[in-house]
């Protein structure tokens, strides 16, 4: 079956809601999206999306985006379960298209198209396998209770105005495909809020080693989300990184927040899977990394298909 497809806009939140909650319950157990994070994704200024429409009903939702503006770009499709299968091609044929012109635009010659996927998306699996994505490797989703009794670690304190190239220094460190700082800063600054009272940062003999940055992503579900974590890797091994996340964990309790969460690459080598599991962390579902390259064409392409 072949679906009508259109850019999405800001009025069409609530349909890609319905879409995303229905497709997160059935390959994990639990929907995922709230309304914000939608919005927040809508309006990402390195974001485009669009719909597949069955009539008048959007029956699936899928987007790129390039938030570190760098020669990887993310495609997410989203469809109604046993409703809309078809629709990961249509959409993921776009994107890809997309994605080649953006390189383009960009100056590079080719860019890494990558993609998640939850095991028991069969056909989503099967659909990226069709236009040559292949598995590179899982990633969890952690998350911990917090009950208002979580104590922040002595040493560590909340980022302050002027250090964060310092803070962007260590993330880059340990994070190499962190964007330039201009970039990154952009980015930021792109965002609907940022509690920057929840961006921590580990000092030794004066000088920060170990950062933590928090994301406003999961507020509205009663969660602090762990964006990023980074600890110099000479200073590792010393308790930074537990330090860190302990006072993040206070900090959202003391907010109010119920739950903390993040994601993590289950083949991370510096261990991050064991050290957030040390804290109380759980994993509630994981997913894996599929990856192709797309080579960069300038050449028209429409944005409308049906």
């Amino acid at each position: 079956m072949s679906f009508a497809i259109r850019a999405s806009t800001l009025r069409d939140v609530p349909a890609i809601l319905h879409v995303t909650r229905a497709s997160d319950i059935a390959a994990a157990g639990e929907p995922e999206w709230t309304t914000e994070e939608i919005v927040e994704t809508l309006t990402a200024p390195n974001n485009e999306s669009w719909l597949a429409l069955d009539g008048d009903e959007v029956v699936a939702w899928g987007y790129v985006d390039n938030p570190e503006r760098k020669n990887r770009e993310n495609v997410e499709v989203y469809v109604l379960p046993g409703r809309a299968e078809s629709a990961h091609a249509q959409l993921l044929d776009l994107a890809i298209g997309r994605v080649a012109e953006r390189a383009g635009a960009a100056g590079y010659p080719e860019v890494t198209l990558r993609a998640g996927v939850v095991a028991t998306e069969v056909a989503y699996v099967r659909a990226l396998e069709a236009v040559g994505f292949a598995f590179v490797k899982r990633h969890a989703r952690m998350r911990k209770a917090l009950d208002g009794s979580e104590k922040a670690a002595n040493g560590i304190r909340a980022v302050r105005d002027g250090e964060l190239p310092r803070f962007h220094e260590v993330l880059r460190a340990a994070l190499p495909e962190i964007a330039d700082y201009p970039d990154w800063r952009a980015t930021i600054a792109a965002l609907p809020s940022v509690s920057w009272d929840e961006w921590f940062v580990a000092e030794v003999d004066g000088a920060i080693v170990g950062v933590l940055q928090s994301s406003d992503q999961a507020v509205a579900n009663g969660e602090g989300w762990v964006k990023n974590l980074a600890v110099l890797r000479e200073h590792r091994r010393a308790g930074l990184g537990r330090a860190l996340l302990r006072t993040a964990f206070a900090r959202y309790a003391a907010k109010g927040r119920t739950w903390a969460g993040l994601g993590v690459d289950l083949a991370n080598p510096t261990g991050a899977y064991r050290l957030y599991a040390s804290v109380g962390m759980a994993p509630t579902f994981e997913a894996d990394v599929y990856e192709r390259t797309v080579r960069s064409t300038r050449a028209p392409l429409a944005r409308h298909t049906s």
